[in-house]
């Protein structure tokens, strides 16, 4: 049985263990979660850093570089990384623990791999309470890594206080990009595997559509070859510059707090409704050739 005292204390002092066991009560919500939630008091000084991106444009390598560079800074990362789960029994092949073995032990860093189980946002129902646990924690950056399932993962602008959308130069021409809906929810581009063909151009069209968004910060186009380490220490320092910014703003935080509100309220209002009891009650109608969506929608409510 999980003691909520002890995980609370652990969680304080940056135990590893009372971590992942406060983070598997959180997910699975057993018995004491929310009490568990209500206790934490996050530490001030964690940033929390969205990654971002359509799959293979090497999320998880800019990671591991990004995770080279931080604890030879002696900083303590923690990194939640959501796999994609099957759409029919939710399972999930949870493979940051293969590509990021080489941090596994690392007592500087806590590496959680979940499954996003059929969230249509490329992120899990309890992401936000599990960033939580870890933003209570002594961490100085904790990252979340997104599935890639292209443009409805802007759920993670709600999260991070800095989100990183990271591109490959074959994503397409300025055209494309600026129609893409990921684009807009970026703070930071990375163009990865810069030492392609044709990432100069795709970089400028990029550096084009920061600047037709200006605001109180220039978003920055960064080139890097994370398996090389290249650009990886500019991107830090543009994190640190971007988490500067918005310390100044605090209207940023207040849209951030009620996108937070608003999916929790959302998760709270859906609790009731279980897929297979849906299941269930659709198949019953649909044997019956009855079956119309909207009044069963209706009803169902």
């Amino acid at each position: 049985m999980f003691n909520i005292s002890q995980g609370i204390d652990g969680i304080k002092l940056g135990d590893n263990r009372s971590i992942a066991q406060s983070l598997t009560c959180v997910e699975n919500e057993l018995a004491g979660s929310e009490e568990l939630l209500m206790q934490l008091v996050p530490n001030p000084n964690t940033k929390v850093v969205g990654i971002t991106g359509p799959p293979g444009a090497g999320k998880s390598s800019l990671l591991n570089a990004l995770l080279k560079l931080l604890v030879s800074q002696q900083k303590r990362v923690a990194i939640l990384s959501i796999d994609p789960s099957s759409p029919f029994n939710f399972g999930a092949l949870l493979g940051d623990r293969v590509r990021m073995a080489d941090f596994y032990l690392h007592p500087s860093v806590f590496i959680r791999s979940v499954a996003s189980r059929g969230s249509l946002g490329g992120l899990n129902a309890k992401v936000i309470e599990m960033v939580d646990v870890l933003k209570a924690s002594l961490f100085d950056y904790v990252f979340i890594e997104t599935v890639g399932v292209g443009q409805s993962e802007v759920e993670i602008a709600g999260i991070a206080d800095t989100t990183i959308v990271v591109m490959v130069p074959e994503a397409g021409d300025e055209i494309q990009v600026l129609k893409a809906g990921i684009m807009e929810i970026a703070d930071i581009f990375v163009v990865n595997k810069s030492d392609r063909s044709n990432a100069d151009q795709f970089a400028q069209n990029l550096i084009y559509l920061a600047h037709t968004k200006m605001n109180e910060w220039e978003i920055p186009v960064i080139k890097s070859i994370a398996t090389q380490d290249v650009g990886i220490a500019e991107l830090i320092e543009k994190i640190e510059a971007h988490q500067h910014v918005i310390q100044q703003f605090s209207d940023r935080k207040i849209h951030l707090l009620v996108d937070k509100t608003f999916q929790l309220i959302q998760q709270k209002k859906m609790r009731n409704v279980v897929k297979q009891d849906l299941f269930q009650a659709i198949l019953n109608q649909v044997k019956e050739n009855c079956f119309n969506i909207y009044q069963f929608v209706q009803t169902y409510i």
